[in-house]
């Protein structure tokens, strides 16, 4: 079983979405490992999106996601980034397909509602970023067998 790393972000929460967000991806059949609600500093903004360091919309993206709380989550299942990304839908929502999360509910890039993974590197270093290892069931499902085949 593959991990993923989803945070709802501060739009999503301040519009009352992460419940909606979660049970999307709980209906889908994929497996929630952990979960936190928290406000992420500067320190931890930066660290998440060092790859943005040196593009000039970088101090935007650092102010926005540590202006609100967001809602972390650890999702399990075969394929479960790819899953997740196609859930998502595309980060600039007008190219998001309907039914997607941002298809359904963001109209501007900037606040797109949701981000998710995008490759196991990202999605162990981003995991390893928000929960520590004791944060992360493992735990058996009862549905199991009625969501795989085995």
């Amino acid at each position: 079983m593959e991990r993923t790393f989803v945070m709802v972000k501060p739009d999503g929460v301040q519009r009352g979405l992460a419940g909606e967000i979660i049970s999307r991806f709980e209906r889908r059949g994929l497996k929630l490992v952990a979960l936190k609600m928290l406000q992420i500093d500067r320190d931890l903004a930066e660290r998440h999106y060092r790859e943005h360091r040196d593009k000039p919309f970088f101090e935007n993206l650092v102010k926005y996601i540590t202006s609100g709380p967001v809602v972390a989550m650890v999702l399990e299942g075969p394929n479960v980034i790819a899953t997740v990304r196609d859930m998502l839908g595309a980060t600039q929502p007008a190219k998001a397909l309907a039914g997607t999360i941002r298809g359904t509910y963001a109209v501007d890039v900037g606040r797109n509602i949701v981000h998710g993974s995008d490759s196991p590197e990202s999605a162990a270093r981003e995991i390893g970023l928000f929960f520590a290892e004791s944060e992360l069931l493992t735990w058996d499902r009862a549905l199991e067998t009625w969501i795989y085949e085995s």
